[in-house]
């Protein structure tokens, strides 16, 4: 079985309209949202073997905020940019390149494919928009990453900042 936490990353500043989207950082809500959706997944015993980010800088800094609170070593962290504003079949296809060594992966990714995404999943909730740092939970019952499917996976969980305890 492999399980997945996708991670849209937490909001992002626009104070310098000169920036490429690509290079915008988190600002200060998004600051403050990220360590508390990552010691959420603390708190339901989430250990992630791995992490794989889009290169945009709001998803980097999103992705070491939990890197740093789930303790996930800098060896086991990827980067790719393909991930940028990728819809679900890109998603798709670097998951399933990824080391079947790992078992729980975090990905850190984008609107509008990262709620494209959750609604992919079985599934018996619809959700109109994944918020900024919102998390959805996959779980899939294969032994290996090539045989990921959005669609043969089941959604077991839906996070986000502004929801009760």
């Amino acid at each position: 079985m492999k399980i997945i936490y996708f991670v849209r990353h937490a909001k992002s500043s626009w104070d310098d309209i000169t920036l490429d989207d690509h290079d915008r950082p988190l600002n200060k809500r998004g600051r403050r949202d990220a360590p508390v959706m990552a010691r959420r997944l603390l708190g339901i015993d989430v250990a992630p073997d791995g992490i794989l980010s889009s290169t945009a800088v709001r998803a980097q800094q999103t992705a070491a905020v939990f890197a740093e609170i789930l303790n996930v070593d800098a060896s086991a962290q990827y980067y790719e940019e393909g991930l940028y504003h990728a819809m679900p079949t890109i998603i798709e296809q670097h998951i399933r390149n990824l080391s079947d060594q790992w078992n729980t992966l975090l990905v850190f990714g984008h609107n509008p494919g990262y709620t494209n995404l959750a609604n992919r999943l079985q599934n018996n909730a619809y959700i109109g928009n994944l918020p900024t740092c919102g998390i959805v939970g996959a779980q899939a019952e294969i032994n290996e990453w090539a045989d990921f499917s959005l669609a043969a996976a089941r959604r077991i969980a839906y996070l986000y900042p502004k929801q009760t305890q």
